[in-house]
């Protein structure tokens, strides 16, 4: 039998009756709110060329590591979902075949965030009143397909139409940043005027266990004249780099290390470093005091050109061998590690943490650091902020437990709000949703308690919806 598909109004709001009526309220005020989505991985060539997305498994399966690292991990093969090699190649697969496949299996994601973010969509975008199941797989595959032939459903349309201000997306320094001037040009001509920036993501050569990380030194030398072979003329060729994302709209950079670890070397002691790094065999140990020194060396350089610096560290990426060698990175193989922020961020903060100007904005997968390490850390310190619940813990739970952990010692307004870090496009309304719920959710339970009065917690509201991301961002 169909079952209907039925997002409740009241979904996420406490269960208590008298807060749940605080949490309507204090929603009410910022369900509408712009969206400003300050840090993701969406493709910028879909708001360049603006071309319909292929098919709903191309929308929905291949970009997003949620869907298919829970249907691998039932053992079905990144193959059989048209999920392209580290080459580029795919199997030849029906997408419809994908989609029945992915159908099948819907309710693998029961009281995950993806079944919610996707439900959302469903229904919102879509139109779609039945559950996903394997009955109704070629019913949503014809909905969701002769939508996406249509106007309404190109990117640009998309982006307009739930509101979305500003998405950066995240480049390599080696990325041309081709398409964000196509959409730059499009905001000048008045073609369009959605707000599509970049984010300056170092990680493929200041890692010197990035793979290629010896060709990426070269190809750094040769975009800016500077010879990367040397310690001067590598931190130029940075500062270069940088330089050109600001000038393509950059306000931030991000940093994907595996620990917080910092340090903060002498000039010749640093050149000695880089020299062995670049030298052929390197060391696990000067690897892993390199991206130390280098996480300093950025700080300093935002210091100089206002780029708010994001460090997301402790994922054991490409954990899985196998799917690494054939597909590549960021194949939903990335584990959660333990991180030390108080002891491996103070290099750094020795280094530059009190000086004006400064911003750093600090994420975790490790929950235990949150009222241990972070927010008596960016209880104090003025030039660091707490990022939201980031990647695994971007869920309806995360988030309670982040403000649960952090809000008695950092308070509100040591946190940046929300950004979703998302590659799958319709997926961002929804995250966006989801984050407000939970805000308001927390804030009425605070009324309810007299801790806070209503016409605070509305602006607390808005400010966690809106104001406090732009401000951290400079936006």
């Amino acid at each position: 039998m169909t079952k209907l598909l039925a997002l409740h109004p009241d979904r996420l709001f406490p269960a208590d009756p008298r807060v749940r009526d605080i949490a309507r309220i204090l929603y009410s005020q910022v369900a509408d709110l712009p969206i400003v989505s300050p840090h993701g991985h969406t493709d910028p060539a879909w708001f360049a060329t603006n071309s319909p997305f292929a098919n709903p498994a191309a929308l929905f399966v291949e970009p997003d590591h949620y869907v298919y690292r829970m249907l691998y991990s039932q053992g079905i093969g990144l193959d059989r979902l048209g999920i392209a090699d580290r080459e580029g190649r795919s199997a030849e697969v029906d997408p419809r075949d994908v989609w029945r496949l992915f159908a099948a299996n819907y309710h693998l994601f029961r009281g995950t965030p993806s079944r919610m973010w996707l439900d959302w969509v469903f229904a919102n975008v879509f139109a779609l009143d039945v559950r996903l199941d394997a009955a109704t797989a070629d019913r949503y595959y014809d909905v969701i397909d002769a939508a996406l032939g249509t106007d309404a459903f190109r990117p640009r349309a998309l982006f307009d139409r739930y509101r979305i201000e500003l998405i950066a997306t995240t480049e390599s320094p080696l990325d041309t940043l081709d398409h964000h001037r196509v959409v730059a040009e499009a905001n000048r001509s008045g073609e369009w005027a959605g707000r599509v920036i970049t984010a300056f993501r170092p990680d493929p050569v200041v890692d010197p266990e990035f793979e290629g990380f010896a060709d990426n030194l070269a190809r750094l030398g040769e975009m800016t004249g500077e010879d990367t072979a040397n310690w001067p003329g590598y931190l130029a060729a940075l500062r270069a780099r940088r330089a050109f994302f600001a000038s393509h709209g950059a306000t931030s950079t991000d940093h994907g290390h595996p620990s917080a670890a910092t340090a903060n070397l002498a000039p010749a002691a640093a050149a000695a470093l880089f020299a062995r790094v670049i030298g052929g065999s390197v060391s696990p140990g000067d690897a892993e005091l390199f991206r130390a020194q280098m996480l300093t060396e950025m700080a300093r350089m935002s210091l100089d050109d206002g780029l708010v610096m994001q460090i997301h560290p402790g994922s054991f990426r490409n954990h899985n061998a196998q799917i690494f060698a054939r597909y590549g990175r960021d194949k939903g193989a990335d584990i959660p590690m333990p991180t030390d922020y108080v002891r491996g961020l103070k290099p750094l903060l020795d280094a530059v943490g009190n000086e004006p100007g400064l911003s750093i904005i600090l994420f975790t997968l490790d929950e235990t650091s949150y009222a241990r390490e972070l927010a008596p850390l960016a209880g104090h310190y003025p030039c660091l902020k707490l990022g939201p619940s980031w990647w695994f813990h971007d869920s309806p739970e995360g988030m309670r437990r982040f403000r649960q952990m952090t809000t008695e010692t950092a308070g509100f307004y040591n946190s940046v709000g929300f950004n979703d870090d998302t590659r799958a496009f319709l997926s961002i309304p929804a995250r966006h949703d989801v984050a407000r719920r939970m805000d308001c959710g927390f804030l009425a339970e605070l009324v309810a308690d007299h801790r806070l009065s209503e016409d605070e917690a509305a602006e607390v509201a808005r400010d966690l919806t809106y104001n406090l991301v732009k401000q951290a961002y400079r936006l």
